[in-house]
């Protein structure tokens, strides 16, 4: 991508499928846009680094990534935070219901440690 030139959002949008207005990810990956996003704005992670996290995905797509969000901030930040907001929510149902081997793990470790001495 050359980024001395501006790029529509018709051009950057190729670099993307968008599955549903909940999931939108790299063209042939299944890495969404909030990974990368996540990897930039939350972490301050340059482009380059990311690239080394995620090897599937080219530097080109992460540039693409961030040029769209910053295109489209409102759209991308609402995405974003509708992404952690589901996230959180998920991991409090698995909290207060987690699956039966999580519990069986747990009652072991309890029984384990009521074993030693004290």
């Amino acid at each position: 991508m050359n980024m001395g030139k501006t790029m529509t959002t018709k051009q950057i949008t190729e670099y993307f499928n968008f599955l549903s207005p909940e999931d939108i990810r790299l063209k042939d990956s299944r890495i969404g846009i909030e990974t990368i996003l996540y990897e930039y704005i939350d972490c301050g992670r340059s482009p380059e680094e990311i690239t080394q996290i995620y090897k599937s995905i080219s530097l080109e797509q992460v540039y693409a990534t961030i040029l769209y969000y910053l295109q489209n901030q409102e759209t991308v930040s609402a995405y974003i935070k509708n992404w952690m907001e589901h996230g959180h929510k998920m991991r409090e149902q698995q909290r207060l219901n987690p699956p039966p081997v999580s519990e069986k793990l747990h009652q072991l470790r309890i029984a384990r440690q009521a074993k030693k001495p004290a």
